[in-house]
């Protein structure tokens, strides 16, 4: 997400371009606290599928993924055998990757496990007290790819169970679900995020 060259003229930040998806993507859905716990799941998971890849690529295939994973169902997914993970290495729709693939299916039954414990979603949003942690970036040049939370967490995901779940990913997922807003100061969305946490 980083870029030396600050916000565009109308203030959003300039990471995604002019690309009408990606900006889409920032001024409706990036940054915007998200508490429901299935949700949170997918978007660690396409996250994960990121690992490598430039987000635009993840985001058009978005709606191939959710076909694909039965709507990101983790009940569904956590069933699947190798059958399945064969199924998908031959839909060209989305990352055809093993690794990421069996991962999605590891997840699911790790994130039922941590559902039956007291809710996935709850086990994120107790890292921040339930309330977004908002910082006052100026320039995506001063916001971090990781931060001693995201490694923390990262560490306590793979404790559980979670592949495909390193630091850089899990911050990256922080800021896309709200757990952390990091709009720039001067991004229109910075105040418009902060508006709508619990």
């Amino acid at each position: 997400m980083a870029s030396e060259r600050g916000a565009q003229a109308e203030g959003r930040c300039d990471w995604c371009g002019t690309d009408a998806l990606y900006v889409a993507y920032h001024d409706t859905e990036w940054g915007v606290p998200e508490y429901d716990s299935r949700a949170l799941w997918e978007k660690l998971v396409l996250d994960g599928f990121q690992a490598g890849l430039a987000w635009i690529t993840i985001l058009r295939k978005r709606d191939a993924f959710r076909e694909a994973f039965e709507g990101f169902n983790p009940e569904v997914i956590a069933q699947w055998g190798e059958a399945d993970v064969q199924r998908l290495l031959g839909n060209a729709g989305i990352v055809r990757h093993r690794g990421k693939i069996e991962a999605t299916i590891t997840n699911a039954r790790a994130w039922i496990d941590m559902e039956e414990k007291g809710g996935f979603d709850r086990f994120i949003w107790d890292y921040v007290d339930g309330a977004p942690l908002r910082n006052t970036f100026t320039t995506m040049a001063e916001v971090p790819p990781v931060t001693d939370m995201s490694a923390r967490m990262s560490k306590d995901l793979k404790k559980a169970g979670f592949k495909f779940c390193g630091p850089t990913i899990v911050y990256a997922w922080l800021e896309a679900t709200g757990v952390v807003n990091d709009h720039l100061v001067g991004c229109p969305r910075h105040e418009e995020v902060a508006a709508m946490a619990r």
